[in-house]
């Protein structure tokens, strides 16, 4: 069980508003690679964790991750264009 404290419960909501909030393009793709990564170690924590995921956080893992790659795609385009 994980307390309030935990690294990973909170840790991915501080990379990911790092990431969201990031306007250095140079440093979005590390922002938002390091985000994803967190976002999906919590998910399979909650997964693998007691049998019974948290569902509301799921739901908030499942958006943050939508988002990022929301972003993502955001910068590759207009790094092409």
């Amino acid at each position: 069980m994980h307390t309030a404290s935990s690294p990973s419960l909170n840790g991915w909501k501080t990379l990911y508003r790092a990431a969201i909030l990031e306007t250095n393009k140079a440093i979005l793709p590390q922002r938002v690679s390091e985000a994803e990564e967190a976002v999906k170690a919590r998910g399979r924590e909650i997964f693998y964790g007691n049998g019974s995921p948290e569902e509301k956080e799921a739901q908030v893992l499942e958006d943050a991750l939508y988002t990022l790659r929301a972003f993502r795609t955001a910068w590759q385009h207009s790094e092409n264009g």
